[in-house]
């Protein structure tokens, strides 16, 4: 089964990777095409419309994939496809109510997000609405997809939710691309018109990933049907007793897949509100779609190659920690930190010190002289961002779930008051030290309830990040040298070809280093264990 289990994982985490590297990768031309205008006018869409789609799913399809898992392995199927019926019923509902609620209060959340004014920024209300409402139309169907995937990986299938999250984002991006260039280039329409069917692409693509899992459906329905007799007893659970359970699963995912959103929504509502009230309204609008939606996807790059290294650890947490096996918990729990310290760091403080080529290559056309500096301070948030995800995952595994909503509760607290603040102080510099600021104190209180609870010990992990820090920091400068060595010859900011160039030459000698002196220091080995190769292992 553990075999099953780390295929099925490696499986769900490509398809997952996939579809965030294309997501990073479509903002090159959308960027291009709508500017910093477009691009705030874009994530006042899709701001709301994340945080309605996590309450409208309710955390169903994570608790409807344990729900499955644990009744299919006590042979109980028909209670199983008693809970998929249902489960179906409740997204159709809470889908319909979410879009309802957020197609009529558009303009109110327009007017906030505009800093309580009628325009801003050159966009109107008005403009802002019609993109909230063409946004959240993917809301009728993105919660029934979900849940399918949910049932699907409850059956150890990960296969249809890894390729149909592929489809979705591709025939998302095809659509959003198409129809923006068509619009702008081709029937010389208005940008308000083009991002308000680049937001429209979340339900065609919503229909794409639906369509992919019907296709899968008909593939595998043989073999789910042949599970229609039970083979242990039958439960009978209420739908009360059933519906109780599920959000005992769910409710930790609902709050912390929050997290995010929740920091966004944030910025969106007080950025333009701290800029205008500073006297810096003339890029109000360029601070905000490059804080809210341009940089968070290259910020995003380390935080999802630390979370694929250590949710493979996550389950055994759970397994030890019920058996007991404390001394095992700790180790596990001392690898996944490890693990995350070692490739997190270097990566995050390497695009910090590569700010420059990296925001020319991805968003050359949307004030790089402002998004290189927010950048160069944004990227080390990363290992922040990485820290909480594993951390809210360990609480979870030790049962200990309520302490992960309360530390995210504590970070948006800090995050809410300190926001406007720190952005009227510093601009675009504020929203990221108030969201630095925010999950530091969720951290801490997350790190001090681990300790509390697992009873693991950090010492042995401060001195570890301790070495790793100075090996970064020596990776960083040596790749900053290198960035500025080659820049005399070529000039990043000639064009995407030229900051590609930099960029690869910096970072090969930067990461070339690191693993240098990561190898004759005995880190590598100590971090990857046996999963090094043999050949590279030192001979004692």
């Amino acid at each position: 089964m553990s075999n099953k289990l780390l295929r099925g994982t490696l499986v769900l985490t490509i398809g997952t990777y996939l579809s965030r590297i294309l997501g990073m990768i479509y903002l090159i031309p959308f960027s291009a095409m709508v500017g910093a205008t477009g691009g705030a006018l874009f994530q006042y869409g899709y701001n709301q419309y994340t945080i309605f789609l996590s309450i409208a799913t309710l955390g169903f399809p994570t608790a409807v994939s344990k729900f499955v898992s644990k009744y299919n392995a006590i042979g109980d199927y028909e209670t199983t496809r008693k809970m998929f019926r249902a489960g179906m019923s409740v997204m159709l509902v809470t889908g319909i109510i979410a879009f309802s609620i957020l197609y009529l209060t558009a303009p109110i959340f327009a007017k906030i997000q505009l800093g309580g004014s009628n325009e801003t920024g050159g966009l109107t209300v008005d403009q802002v609405v019609y993109v909230i409402r063409m946004v959240s139309l993917g809301l009728l169907v993105v919660p029934i997809m979900s849940l399918v995937r949910g049932f699907f990986q409850g059956h150890s299938m990960m296969g249809p939710t890894a390729v149909s999250q592929v489809i979705e984002q591709l025939v998302r991006i095809i659509f959003l691309l198409t129809a923006t260039f068509i619009i702008l280039k081709v029937l010389d329409g208005g940008l308000v018109i083009a991002v308000g069917y680049a937001t429209f692409a979340a339900l065609i693509g919503a229909f794409g990933g639906l369509f992919t899992l019907y296709l899968y459906w008909l593939k595998r329905k043989d073999r789910l049907l042949a599970m229609q007799p039970n083979t242990g007893d039958y439960s009978g659970l209420s739908y009360k007793q059933m519906f109780t359970e599920l959000f005992s699963y769910a409710a930790p995912y609902v709050f912390v897949g929050l997290a995010i959103p929740i920091y966004s929504y944030i910025d969106t509502n007080t950025i333009n509100r701290a800029m205008i009230a500073s006297g810096h309204q003339d890029i109000s609008t360029a601070v905000l779609s490059i804080v809210t939606l341009y940089l968070p996807k290259l910020v995003m790059i380390p935080v999802s190659l630390a979370t694929a290294f250590g949710l493979t650890l996550i389950p055994t947490i759970t397994e030890s920690f019920t058996a007991r096996n404390y001394k095992l918990l700790n180790r596990q729990i001392d690898q996944t930190m490890q693990v995350i310290l070692f490739f997190v760091l270097p990566a995050s403080f390497g695009i910090s010190a590569l700010a420059g080529p990296v925001y020319w290559f991805f968003y050359p056309s949307v004030h790089p002289e402002i998004g290189t500096s927010i950048l160069f301070w944004y990227a080390p948030v990363a290992l922040l961002f990485s820290l909480f995800t594993i951390n809210a995952a360990i609480l979870q595994g030790i049962n200990k779930q309520k302490f992960a909503i309360v530390s995210l509760l504590l970070g948006i607290i800090i995050k809410t008051v300190l926001n406007i603040p720190l952005i009227s102080w510093l601009q675009g510099n504020g929203s990221v030290l108030a969201t630095a600021l925010g999950y530091s104190a969720s951290i801490l209180y997350m790190f001090i309830m681990i300790k509390r609870h697992a009873g693991y010990s950090f010492r042995r992990i401060f001195k570890r990040f301790i070495l790793i820090g100075i090996l970064t920091a020596i990776m960083a400068v040596v790749a900053y040298v290198t960035c500025q060595l080659v820049s005399q010859v070529i000039s990043y900011e000639g064009g995407i070809i030229q900051a590609g160039i930099v960029i690869l030459i910096s970072m090969i000698t930067g990461g070339g280093v690191y693993m240098f002196l990561s190898y004759k220091v005995g880190l590598l080995e100590r971090v990857l264990g046996s999963r090094m190769p043999s050949f590279l292992r030192k001979k004692s």
